[in-house]
């Protein structure tokens, strides 16, 4: 199982300190979703060696509108494994969904985003995931807490008939939010998801990423299909 983190320039929490404590409660590996116009530095390498953990490196495009987001997935599109869009509004959460560069579009019920039939159709079309950000819930209070509640079912149960893909995130900006999968796992149960699709939204942040390293790999031809190199070319 996997979690989507934020490193905040200058912030308290490092790639290296998230990378321990997302490790120490339970998952097997982080995606690093910084926004485009704020990188991390870090050696995903050496961090995944030193905490026994899959660093995933991600980007976040967080665009005003169709024009922006699609010069800015174009220009970062190849040079990540996970490449999320933001979306809160009907207009980008559209955009997002139709886009089968995009691999996640991230919390489409926030701000002012909305989904429909239609939207949740198209991300399964071309196998978007849309993210199930129970960062709301967890950090917010009062009338703004009830709205993220009924944003969640209401995408709940688009996404189960629809049979569309989905992630899982508490969206931590520091490493004091990162709860653990298990306490994922209860509050999905509150909200009407069973253990096995809390799982599945929770592990398809790796799956995404091993699907797109290996379509980086320079011997990727299609799904399932590889050049290989003959053992026998060099013999006489």
């Amino acid at each position: 199982m996997y979690e989507g983190v934020r490193v905040a320039a200058g912030g308290p929490t490092t790639v290296r300190r998230f990378a321990r404590t997302v490790g120490r409660v339970g998952f097997d590996g982080m995606v690093v979703r910084n926004n485009q116009s704020d990188p991390a530095t870090y050696d995903p390498a050496a961090v995944s060696e030193r905490y026994d953990l899959d660093v995933v490196i991600g980007m976040e495009i967080d665009a005003t509108d169709k024009a922006v987001a699609s010069g800015a997935i174009g220009n970062r599109r190849a040079a990540v494994d996970v490449l999320v869009l933001r979306g809160q509004t009907p207009e980008l959460n559209r955009y997002g969904a139709e886009n089968p560069r995009v691999d996640v579009l991230a919390d489409p019920m926030g701000g002012e985003g909305d989904v429909n039939h239609v939207i949740v159709q198209a991300a399964a079309e071309n196998d978007v995931a849309l993210e199930v950000n129970l960062g709301h819930v967890l950090r917010k209070t009062g009338g703004a807490r009830v709205q993220a509640l009924r944003g969640i079912r209401k995408l709940r149960e688009l996404v189960e008939t629809l049979d569309a893909p989905y992630v899982v995130s508490a969206d931590p900006e520091t490493h004091l939010q990162v709860r653990s999968p298990r306490e994922l796992l209860a509050i999905g149960a509150e909200l009407g998801f069973d253990e096995a699709a809390m799982r599945a939204g929770l592990e398809r942040w790796g799956e995404i990423a091993e699907r797109n390293r290996a379509r980086r790999d320079p011997d990727y031809v299609s799904s399932g299909v590889r050049v290989e190199s003959d053992p026998t070319a060099n013999e006489e």
